[in-house]
């Protein structure tokens, strides 16, 4: 059985579909830690699937173990697309993403395979399933004048500069969410118009919903607690620390959205003596629980109802 469909990517930020979208395939959502992965892979192998990200961090290169991107056993079992394809100079987009989803849809990726969509990032599922909202073009310049506006100012700052120009756009955003923030304005600088207006028109979806297999691995709190300290312990043994050196001689902004992984600035305390490896690995894990719990929220209230929960995934199976 074949997956596949024609595709046309537009001038704008977003895709148009010459055909129809993608049937039968399956998509796995959760919060970070709580075996998606695993599930991802198991799938694979019944199937005959490919595998592809859907989190917005594991597209990074660099930050490999840090950020749970899958190691070489998981890769030579079967294989995984739109991982560490992305330097972490460059700030990766849900629209960028979305671009790439559909250039493996008309390279023929899925045509003799099923598309195992996992990862953490809601958004990603968003629009693929429902569609993206339209966006314009940026031109370089103003982008890069808003992240070093961000860099320089912070995001309270330019939350208020949003205020001033666009109150309904800043009702929507937290005044810490500098990525959101400055998303706002630079659209409205280079549209003259509000996000919001943006927002209201979207594509057509890439997945048709009514055919894909949708489900949420949602471990209990205290499991995933563990999970998460066991594995942070994993990634310092398997190099975490050198791949936050590794990132930091880059002399990257701190604005950008690879600095902002999770484990970068705890790690950076550490390496620059500010902090035990122990302290930093602690607020790492702390602040992964922190995440995975909005994550969850996210997820309760943001997806359609038909994403089945799973609180065990192992006999989850899919119809084929």
């Amino acid at each position: 059985m074949g997956f596949e469909t024609s595709v046309a990517t537009s001038g704008m930020d977003g895709i148009a579909l010459a055909g129809r979208a993608l049937r039968g395939a399956i998509l796995i959502a959760g919060p970070t830690a709580g075996g998606k992965s695993a599930l991802a892979l198991r799938l694979a192998r019944e199937t005959g699937g490919v595998i592809v990200n859907a989190d917005s961090m594991q597209v990074y290169s660099v930050l490999d173990r840090l950020t749970a991107r899958p190691g070489a056993a998981e890769l030579a079992a079967a294989p995984h697309l739109l991982y560490g394809h992305v330097h972490p100079a460059e700030a990766y987009s849900t629209g960028r993403w979305l671009r790439d989803v559909a250039g493996l849809i008309g390279e023929g990726a899925f045509a003799e395979r099923r598309p195992i969509f996992v990862g953490g990032t809601g958004l990603y599922f968003k629009a693929l399933t429902e569609g993206l909202s339209r966006m314009p073009d940026i031109p370089a310049p103003v982008r890069a004048a808003w992240r070093a506006r961000l860099e320089a100012e912070g995001a309270p700052a330019l939350h208020e500069v949003l205020a001033a120009r666009d109150a309904a756009a800043a009702e929507r955003v937290r005044p810490g969410d500098g990525q959101r923030i400055v998303r706002a304005l630079e659209v409205l600088e280079a549209s003259g118009r509000s996000i919001l207006d943006w927002q209201g028109a979207r594509e057509t979806p890439l997945v048709d919903a009514g055919s894909a297999a949708m489900a949420v691995v949602e471990p209990d709190r205290a499991e995933l607690g563990a999970r998460i300290a066991r594995r942070f312990e994993a990634m310092l043994r398997e190099g975490a620390v050198d791949e936050v050196k590794a990132l930091l001689a880059l002399g990257l902004p701190d604005a950008m959205p690879a600095m902002k992984a999770i484990g970068v600035a705890e790690l950076r305390e550490a390496i620059e003596g500010r902090t035990s490896l122990a302290e930093a690995a602690e607020r790492a894990c702390a602040a992964t629980r922190r995440y995975a719990k909005r994550q969850s929220t996210w997820f309760r209230t943001q997806l359609a109802p038909q994403w089945l929960r799973l609180d065990r995934p192992e006999s989850w199976k899919p119809l084929i």
